[in-house]
């Protein structure tokens, strides 16, 4: 039996689909559709506090050359406020790779709920409702490959 996609809540079979305990045959299927809602601000919110705060070093460093050039002080000072604020520049390097990685995920999860539908035995129902844009994409892609197979099946 081909496994397209396994999880601990879905599985989906060259026959059947099971979601959350419940198995619906590929044959009893007519139908296959997604939905998706709206964007959630709490998602974007959190995009934009990880873009501050990969640019907060960088604008920091900035402005402490720009500080040390403007207050005319000896070159020694100078130096220092301007090593200080390279150094503070810098090290944005080790920060950036983790924040990168949760734009990353964030990017991958999505910022809206997802829902996959199906026609089954003529009634309309919900399989799944995820707000993970990359297992959605995963589920419905090996949804689509079972019935594509199921159906060059029959006209064999």
């Amino acid at each position: 039996m081909t496994i397209h996609y396994d999880d601990p809540s879905v599985q989906v079979t060259a026959t059947t689909i099971w979601v959350d305990g419940n198995t619906y045959q590929l044959s009893e299927v007519d139908e296959v559709w997604h939905r998706q809602g709206s964007r959630s601000w709490r998602v974007l919110a959190g995009r934009g506090a990880l873009g501050a705060a990969l640019a907060a070093p960088i604008v920091a460093a900035i402005l402490g050359v720009l500080l040390a050039l403007w207050l005319d002080a000896s070159v020694t000072v100078t130096v220092a406020i301007v090593g200080v604020a390279t150094l503070v520049g810098l090290g944005v390097g080790p920060l950036a790779d983790t924040l990168f990685e949760y734009f990353d995920r964030s990017y991958a999860r999505g910022s809206r709920q997802r829902e996959l539908w199906i026609r089954w035995r003529g009634a309309p129902v919900q399989l799944l409702s995820t707000g993970d844009s990359l297992r959605f994409g995963q589920i419905y892609r090996a949804l689509q490959r079972a019935m594509e197979n199921l159906h060059s099946q029959r006209r064999r």
